[in-house]
C-alpha cells in the first residue's frame, strides 16, 4: 500500500540468511511502501522462499557480494522515484518510513536517514565523526534512509566494505539536501563481531573527504 499517489515508492532489503526474521520484516515494511525488494545474498537457508511468500521481489545472488555491493544492485535496478533501505533483522522501526519519506515529498530533502540514539560500535562511531566534519551529519552508518532514486546515477562508484560514511559523502558531494531524524532501534538478539571491514572504511572515507 503506497503512501501517496504522486511518488513510487519501493523499499530495499539487503538479507543474508535472516529466515527467521525477514518474514516479520517484510510484513511491516509493505504497509508504508509501494514495493519491497529483496536482494539475498547467497543465503544457505529459506530467506528467499519466505520472502517470496510474504509478497515481496527476491533477487538472489548466485555467491555472496556483501553489504554495500547489495545495495549497489538493488538501487541500480529499482525503477521507482525513492528508495527506502532497512536492515532485514527488524532492528529499524518500519512504523517510522512514512517520517523518512515525507521531507522528500515534500521537496525539503533528497536524503532522510535515520539517525540512531547510539552508534553500536566505536569504529562505526569514528566513521561518523570524521564524516560529520564534512558534512555535519550525525549518524553517517545507518542503514536506516529513504532517498530520491534520481540523484544515485553514479551510484556503482562507491568504494568499501559498507556504507559507512560513503553513502552520505556521496549524496552531499552531489549537493543533496540531507536531514535526519531521530530513531529508536528495535533490540534485536544476533551475534556481534568484530567489523574489521571498518579499519579499511576508515581510510576510504578519509580519502573522500579529502578530495
Amino acid at each position: 500500500m503506497g503512501i501517496n499517489n504522486r511518488y513510487k515508492v519501493t523499499a530495499l532489503i539487503p538479507a543474508y540468511n535472516e529466515e527467521k526474521r525477514i518474514g516479520k520484516v517484510i510484513d511491516d515494511v509493505k504497509k508504508h511502501v509501494d514495493e519491497v525488494v529483496v536482494i539475498d545474498d547467497a543465503s544457505k537457508d529459506n530467506t528467499s522462499q519466505i520472502s517470496e511468500e510474504k509478497g515481496a521481489k527476491v533477487i538472489k545472488n548466485s555467491r555472496n557480494l556483501g553489504y554495500l555491493k547489495n545495495i549497489i544492485k538493488g538501487i541500480n535496478l529499482i525503477d521507482s522515484d525513492i528508495i527506502v533501505t532497512i536492515d532485514a533483522d527488524g532492528e529499524h522501526p518500519a512504523n517510522r518510513i512514512s517520517e523518512l519519506v515525507k521531507p522528500i515529498i515534500d521537496d525539503k530533502a533528497d536524503l532522510v536517514l535515520g539517525r540512531r540514539r547510539k552508534i553500536p560500535r566505536i569504529s562505526e562511531r569514528i566513521i561518523s565523526f570524521i564524516t560529520r566534519l564534512k558534512t555535519g551529519v550525525y549518524d553517517a552508518g545507518t542503514g536506516f534512509r529513504a532517498f530520491r532514486k534520481s540523484f544515485a546515477n553514479g551510484i556503482e562508484e562507491l568504494k568499501g566494505g559498507c556504507t559507512c560514511g560513503v553513502f552520505v559523502l556521496f549524496f552531499y558531494k552531489k549537493r543533496a539536501r540531507i536531514k535526519e531524524i531521530n530513531i529508536k532501534e528495535i533490540p534485536v538478539e544476533k551475534p556481534r563481531g568484530i567489523a574489521w571491514r571498518h579499519f579499511n572504511q576508515f581510510f576510504i572515507v578519509l580519502r573522500e573527504i579529502l578530495k
